[in-house]
């Protein structure tokens, strides 16, 4: 990564059921850092990860990708995310292998789909079906999609479910790679991460 990435929200808001979740929000992150977001529940965690993805519009507000606005970018923008949600993503009729070979297809491939699995403990999972795999794999198949495509941002919300305490750990050495290498990695966790504190901000939205 050549170019210095940093991303930044201005007075970003969201209303859901005539409720606002939160309003005038502003933060910027840069390459090299991770921002986590904390808040209890029904704060708008989600609703604003959705809203970074382009998932969901602001309701006011808006979000600059290295100077430019997203509005303006558009598919520019959405080709540089990766976003792993409270689903996995997964279709449960292919298998693990054909998987990652369809996240592959929408992104340039960044690292080899067998080289991927290994790195997540599924390797000979490549021609499992989907249905068969626990909690934990599937997540970890989730998770094996940031390796394998070449995102910069990477957006997560709560990437640590259902992993145990030795995948979680295996994941923060990942996340801490990718901004080593001057990605941004934007989430939520209700775990207490073991990411170093010089590379992580935080943002608290109330509920």
């Amino acid at each position: 990564m050549n170019t210095p990435l940093f991303f930044e929200a201005r007075q970003l808001a969201c209303i859901r059921d005539d409720r606002v979740l939160f309003s005038g929000l502003d933060f910027e992150v840069n390459g090299g850092q991770v921002l986590l977001i904390e808040g209890p529940n029904g704060s708008g965690k989600t609703s604003l990860l959705r809203i970074l993805t382009g998932l969901r519009n602001p309701d006011d507000g808006e979000l600059f990708w290295c100077g430019s606005a997203v509005s303006e970018l558009e598919a520019a923008f959405y080709q540089d995310v990766a976003y792993v949600g409270h689903m996995n993503g997964m279709k449960d009729d292919l298998s693990v292998e054909e998987n990652l070979k369809f996240a592959q297809a929408l992104a340039i491939a960044a690292l080899g789909i067998d080289d991927s699995l290994r790195k997540v403990g599924l390797d000979g999972y490549q021609t499992t079906s989907i249905r068969f795999l626990s909690a934990g794999q599937r997540r970890r198949l989730a998770l094996a999609r940031l390796l394998c495509t070449r995102k910069h941002l990477w957006i997560l919300d709560e990437p640590f479910t259902s992993l145990d305490k030795a995948s979680i750990k295996m994941f923060e050495n990942y996340i801490e790679d990718h901004v080593a290498e001057g990605g941004i990695v934007i989430m939520t966790s209700h775990h207490d991460t073991g990411l170093p504190s010089k590379i992580v901000k935080k943002i608290e939205l109330q509920s």
